[in-house]
């Protein structure tokens, strides 16, 4: 005979054409929904024979998993540049979790799940103490695991207006220190490229940036500059590059650098330069942010990237979680500084 069918939140959600973080925030007292819509829910969840998940609180005692929730997009084939990076990343979380004597458990997050803000079923039906959001993920997602009130730490990425424990690189520091050291080499017209409509991490390379341009007194020429992107597809995000470049070259005014937000920016923007016939690095220099394997190859044309310290990243995020930080709701932020590197 079959076991009944457990009933789900998402059944609550389904029979009142509700979300399911409404239910979440009905079922868990939160506010963000009417009384209304809380009473109906809890009344439905009876009705079905609903039986919540144990709280984090009582999960503490007898649960030794950590959820690492980790968006498709970004340990993706189809983005070659980070694949490895974010791969890498995530099996030194995944080690370090083990190293402190709890389980990682990897959810991936799909799209259509991102999207449409959907939590995935082993959030339900994994026992846990707390879980690490890896890498950038849609503040609407995010702000959606954040109000389950679950332990929450953010790794590689955060929002300003989410508070909650996060782990990421002494961005702005890192920036600095690359056009730094492009303007100890005589470089005076430097441009920057990055979403920093996007994420946080770009915006704040693009302070970095101008910190440091603010700093030797150097005009910034908004001809070089580029902030924004649709999204992180890569071949949108080559064409932006591509249509940035036509309209400097329609001036032939190229500048004498350029700092980017991130190696695979960098070396989109090679890859363009390159099609033009512009030398790479003897015209122009081109930095980044991460220190991909790709960018520090002899061949790849980066003349500069800041290579990040992952495993004191994934380290930084467990501590926060293990420590407590994690079920705080306070904007704890622990950054963790990398290593210029140079090709010269």
């Amino acid at each position: 005979m079959a076991r009944p069918k457990k009933s789900s939140m998402q059944d609550i959600a389904d029979r009142l054409g509700v979300s399911k973080n409404a239910v979440s925030l009905a079922l868990s007292g939160k506010k963000g929904v009417s009384e209304s819509v809380r009473q109906l829910v809890k009344q439905t969840a009876q009705e079905i024979g609903y039986i919540p998940p144990k709280t984090s609180t009582q999960k503490e005692e007898s649960s030794s998993n950590i959820l690492l929730l980790v968006p498709e997009r970004i340990i993706s084939h189809e983005d070659r540049e980070h694949f490895r990076f974010f791969h890498d990343m995530l099996w030194i979380l995944e080690e370090t979790v083990r190293d402190h004597g709890y389980n990682a458990v990897i959810v991936r997050i799909d799209r259509h799940m991102e999207q449409h803000l959907e939590l995935p079923k082993l959030y339900e039906d994994v026992s846990h103490i707390g879980v690490v959001l890896f890498g950038i993920i849609a503040k609407p997602y995010a702000r959606m695991i954040w109000e389950t009130g679950v332990p929450l730490v953010m790794l590689d990425s955060y929002y300003r207006d989410l508070h909650c424990a996060a782990a990421v690189s002494a961005n702005t520091e890192g920036a600095e220190s690359v056009v730094r050291l492009l303007i100890e080499q005589g470089h005076k017209r430097i441009g920057f490229i990055g979403p920093a409509n996007l994420t946080t991490s770009h915006e704040e390379r693009w302070f970095g940036y101008w910190r440091a341009m603010r700093e030797a007194q150097l005009q910034i020429d908004d001809r070089y500059i580029l902030l924004d992107a649709d999204d992180f597809d890569e071949k949108k995000n080559e064409q932006e590059i591509g249509e940035f470049l036509d309209r400097i070259m329609n001036t032939d005014d190229l500048p004498d650098a350029f700092f980017c937000g991130n190696d695979r920016i960098a070396l989109l923007l090679i890859r363009r330069l390159r099609a033009l016939n512009i030398a790479v690095p003897q015209q122009v220099k081109v930095t980044g942010f991460d220190g991909l394997e790709q960018a520090c190859l002899p061949d790849s044309g980066v003349y500069a990237t800041i290579t990040v310290d992952k495993k004191q990243l994934c380290e930084a995020a467990v501590r926060l979680l293990l420590d407590g930080y994690g079920q705080k709701r306070e904007a704890i932020k622990w950054t963790v500084a990398g290593q210029i590197w140079s090709s010269f």
